[in-house]
């Protein structure tokens, strides 16, 4: 939230056991922009502040993966 963002937004999460998580950002052309998360986490809620103002208006995608989940959602950067 909020989505569409402008410049910045906060990604929350949920993991229900520990696990390696990697959080990235892609382009619509399914290039990785940025990792904002790639380390191993306990259970818990935990929230990411992803500020995109180098980058231009667009959609991007988050792709939030563990080891027995891969959730991928779009998001919507307008300047």
């Amino acid at each position: 939230y909020p989505n569409p963002f402008n410049p910045e937004t906060t990604l929350k999460y949920n993991i229900p056991n520990p696990s390696h998580v990697t959080l990235s950002i892609y382009n619509v052309l399914g290039e990785r922009i940025v990792t904002l998360v790639d380390k191993n986490q306990t259970s818990g809620v935990y929230t990411v502040q992803f500020n995109a103002s180098w980058l231009p208006s667009g959609i991007y995608f988050c792709q939030l993966q563990t080891e027995q989940y891969n959730e991928t959602i779009k998001l919507m950067l307008i300047k």
